[in-house]
């Protein structure tokens, strides 16, 4: 082959994501079952993970449907064994589960004297510390944890890799969500220590940290009922320097960028942002 010459084919990889059945990752599993890989689906919700599976074996791909609980070692080991049994050891992790909750979001993006204190009003100072620890363990423990249990499979393994996924609110906090971004921070750190630790293993640990994407999963906090921009979103428009919000698929380019070794073999330890340009936007 001409060295110039780049395609993507991942025939003979198996690839397990978690969160797999969520709305960015399972197009990522759409991607790598239409390149050739063994795709593992791995979710919370069953159904979604083995619906997702099976749409992906009946489009001519292999795939399969794994419950697992990322916050639960014993749920992890109990799925490492289902796929190491089924398609055998992992060559691609793409740590995909994590997401928000209510409990650890303030009703303020600044702190108000007025209504501190106020029946309703949920300020810093009066979030949930089991909520707090709960989001901050979804997205950073559930990245942890897998990384130990699946991360055995790559080690001197050619092409092996583990992906995870950032967060603008890695590279700034974002208002009424602290823990989130927190553990998004963490996480974009963490994927640099990996990097460091796995380099002489063979494996290449790298982020992903999508921008804003509209998606049915949350429009109802974008877009008013009538189409027009929520209050939150004309702020992000105003500070995306491209002015709209990214498309799902213009996320998988980079994806494949980075898993191919072919493509990114001396890339390891970074955080790569799709985000029409938010990150580098100082605001004036």
């Amino acid at each position: 082959m001409n060295r110039y010459d780049y395609t993507y084919d991942f025939h003979g990889k198996v690839a397990v994501v978690t969160g797999g059945a969520g709305v960015l990752c399972s197009d990522f599993c759409r991607l790598l079952a239409h390149h050739g890989a063994k795709v593992a689906v791995l979710d919370l919700f069953e159904d979604k993970a083995k619906a997702l599976a099976a749409e992906l074996v009946a489009a001519g791909g292999e795939a399969m449907g794994v419950k697992v609980n990322v916050l639960e070692r014993q749920s992890i080991e109990t799925a490492h064994e289902t796929v190491l049994a089924a398609f055998g050891p992992c060559d691609i992790l793409i740590n995909g589960a994590g997401g928000n909750n209510p409990r650890a979001t303030t009703d303020d993006e600044f702190f108000d004297a007025i209504k501190f204190g106020q029946p309703g009003h949920k300020s810093f100072f009066d979030l949930d510390p089991d909520g707090f620890a709960f989001v901050f363990g979804l997205n950073f423990t559930g990245t942890l944890i897998p990384t130990q249990v699946f991360a055995k499979d790559l080690i001197g393994k050619t092409g092996s890799t583990i992906l995870n996924i950032s967060s603008m609110n890695a590279f700034k906090p974002l208002t009424k969500i602290p823990a989130y971004s927190a553990a998004k921070a963490a996480i974009s750190n963490f994927t640099q220590w990996l990097a460091v630790y796995f380099a002489k293993s063979g494996v290449r640990v790298n982020a992903i940290a999508p921008g804003f994407f509209s998606t049915q999963q949350n429009a109802a906090l974008l877009w008013n009922a009538d189409g027009t921009p929520t209050a939150r979103t004309a702020k992000i428009l105003n500070n995306t320097p491209m002015g709209r919000m990214g498309e799902p698929d213009e996320l998988l380019g980079t994806l494949l960028w980075l898993l191919d070794a072919k493509s990114s073999g001396f890339v390891t330890g970074i955080v790569v942002p799709v985000d029409g340009g938010f990150s580098a936007y100082s605001g004036v």
